[in-house]
């Protein structure tokens, strides 16, 4: 399997802070990728650099083979990158269907804006938004409730359904932050295997920051941990649950206990 993403030697200072000190990782095509740490590890800061919401101080971050230092969040969109967020953002008072035509805009020859609010466009291209919209409310169990608001979607669903807008930009990797935040294990169990499909059906790469380490040991191929900014390990569930450093790094912390690693 190709290299898709990779970052070489990051680092990022909000001052005289470190956030990130030195962190290296790659993703090959295919793969679901861990990134988990104690809080204040950097996870988020990392991946706010893989999606341009600000650049490195330092360090190198490749996506298809390219440099993306400097290339816009919008056009890593478009090269085919997509994201959710740790608090769930979506367009409150329109139906979930037109939450994920949003997500359209990347590859739609119209804008979504204008789809949403019923202003002159090309029909054939605002079929095509619709119906592969429709497409990803079905992938991820919501096409019953594509006419709800996203306001009045239980917590769980209003997860899935930012997941669906993040799909319907057809991307080639998805970034998760922190999923299944927040969720009872009946929709961790669910939110595994629409991650799993992700992968499997859809042949997407998949990134994912995670707490829950039952959803992180279960779903990815190989893990990363971050402790104060910087990677202490890297391997297979296996590798990462035995790691004395992993082991230390959630025991030191506020939310750590040894017991998050035994695999359930």
């Amino acid at each position: 399997m190709s290299v898709i993403l990779r970052a070489e030697h990051v680092c990022k200072a909000f001052g005289g802070v470190k956030a990130l000190n030195d962190v290296s990782f790659e993703i090959r095509e295919g793969e679901i990728i861990g990134l988990i740490g104690p809080n204040g590890a950097g996870k988020t800061t990392m991946f706010n650099i893989i999606a341009g919401v600000y650049p490195a101080t330092s360090g190198n971050v490749e996506f298809l083979g390219k440099n993306i230092n400097t290339v816009p969040t919008h056009n890593r969109v478009k090269m085919g990158m997509a994201r959710t967020f740790q608090n769930i953002k979506l367009f409150s008072n329109v139906s979930a269907l037109e939450n994920v035509l949003a997500g359209c805009h990347n590859w739609s020859k119209s804008q979504w804006l204008p789809i949403i609010l019923g202003l002159p466009k090309t029909k054939e291209d605002e079929r095509r938004s619709r119906e592969y919209s429709l497409q990803m409310l079905e992938f991820v169990n919501l096409i019953e409730k594509k006419d709800v608001f996203a306001r009045n979607l239980p917590y769980g669903e209003q997860r899935s359904l930012e997941i669906a807008r993040a799909l319907a930009a057809k991307p080639k990797v998805l970034l998760l932050d922190e999923p299944a935040a927040g969720m009872n294990e009946v929709e961790k169990d669910a939110l595994q295997i629409l991650v799993a499909d992700i992968r499997e059906k859809l042949k997407i790469t998949v990134l994912i920051i995670e707490h829950d380490m039952k959803v992180i040991m279960n779903l990815c191929d190989r893990i990363n941990v971050l402790a104060q900014g910087e990677k202490i390990c890297e391997g297979s569930p296996q590798t990462v649950r035995q790691d004395p450093k992993v082991i230390e790094a959630y025991l030191g912390s506020a939310m750590g206990r040894r017991d998050r690693f035994v695999k359930n």
